[in-house]
């Protein structure tokens, strides 16, 4: 049995035992509903070569060849990753608009009695719903801003909040970055544009709109990632949490948080390159020695007195955002952030 299902509240994987991405590997990278396996019935390769003999040669003769790579492909997928589902299987099926591919996949696995449902109009119907929600909908969390200088381990605390039941949102997590020009994470890439935004949703989607939300306070960017305006907007409007930290201990912090960057002279030497002009360029020379003696800490100081710090206070100065606490935190190791966590979490009740 084949059903149709186009609704966002349908497509929720929680509804069905999996959902299956039938897309080539490649268009599954770029983005994919929450939580769906990828089970293509043409690899790239594939689709690249049934493509080009689709514009050099006949509509006819790709189709032929697609339709014998895609029974192969599906033959190895029942053989292989659907091999033990049971006979109550009921999985949700989608390709790029919902057509050949979608409907190859389910019209086997209906045959062989499973209960399938494909999504209408494919990935496209859903990246429609997710831009919607995201882009045309007002921001309807209740946010509290986690506002502190570089080196705060703000992200940390976020984790030691929701240890303690406090809703709260990682951008940074979901943009797979760190939040400064230090901030990328070595080997790890950042999502595409469109799984950050699938994955923000799926962070929304598990809040309850009921209860205090925390994110730490970012520009409108992380790393390449683009918050969408609305969300932006009502961060720049919430109230804020300030944590202050001496800047020894941050210095101490970086030091460990960014070991991997500290590390790897060449990541550092491309950070340092991307810092902007307004330091000075005797300054930015100086930053460089430093980084090449392995002296770290004094660049770490370096950077947070003339830069970050400075940038801190001017973004500081022109907000009119109401500060409903201030916590301090003398150092920011397991107990340091503990302590912080516990306050920051009481003020989010009060």
């Amino acid at each position: 049995m084949m059903r149709f299902v186009e609704a966002f509240e349908d497509l929720a994987s929680d509804r069905y035992d999996a959902v299956i991405d039938v897309r080539s590997p490649g268009e599954f990278e770029e983005d994919r509903l929450p939580g769906a396996i990828n089970l293509p019935v043409l690899t790239n390769e594939e689709r690249a070569q049934v493509g080009t003999i689709y514009v050099q040669e006949s509509a006819f003769k790709a189709k032929r060849i697609g339709a014998a790579l895609v029974a192969r492909n599906i033959a190895l997928h029942l053989e292989m990753a659907l091999a033990g589902r049971p006979k109550t299987f009921h999985p949700l099926i989608y390709c790029w608009r919902g057509g050949s591919r979608s409907n190859a996949m389910a019209t086997i696995l209906s045959q062989v009695g499973w209960r399938v449902s494909v999504v209408k109009g494919g990935y496209q119907t859903y990246r429609r719903a997710v831009k919607a929600r995201l882009y045309d909908q007002p921001c309807s969390l209740k946010l509290i801003l986690l506002d502190g200088n570089t080196g705060s381990a703000k992200t940390e605390i976020l984790g030691r909040l929701a240890a303690r039941g406090v809703q709260v949102l990682d951008l940074e997590g979901l943009a797979g970055h760190r939040g400064s020009l230090f901030g990328a994470v070595p080997g790890s890439p950042q999502p595409s544009q469109k799984m950050f935004e699938s994955r923000l949703l799926t962070a929304l989607a598990a809040l309850d709109l009921s209860r205090p939300v925390v994110v730490e306070a970012e520009s409108s960017r992380i790393g390449e990632r683009f918050l969408p305006p609305a969300l932006w907007d009502a961060m720049r409007a919430a109230p804020v949490i300030e944590l202050q930290v001496p800047r020894a201990a941050r210095v101490d912090y970086l030091l460990r948080a960014y070991r991997d960057i500290v590390e790897n002279p060449a990541t550092l030497e491309a950070a340092i390159a991307r810092l902007p002009v307004h330091p000075g360029r005797k300054q930015i020379a100086g930053w460089r020695e430093l980084a090449e003696a392995g002296d770290f800490a004094a660049l770490a100081d370096g950077l947070i007195e003339h830069h970050y710090d400075p940038a801190y206070g001017r973004m500081r100065k022109k907000s009119e955002q109401a500060v409903i606490g201030v916590v301090e935190a003398a150092a920011l190791d397991d107990a340091g952030q503990d302590a912080a966590a516990e306050q920051i979490a009481r003020l989010t009740t009060g």
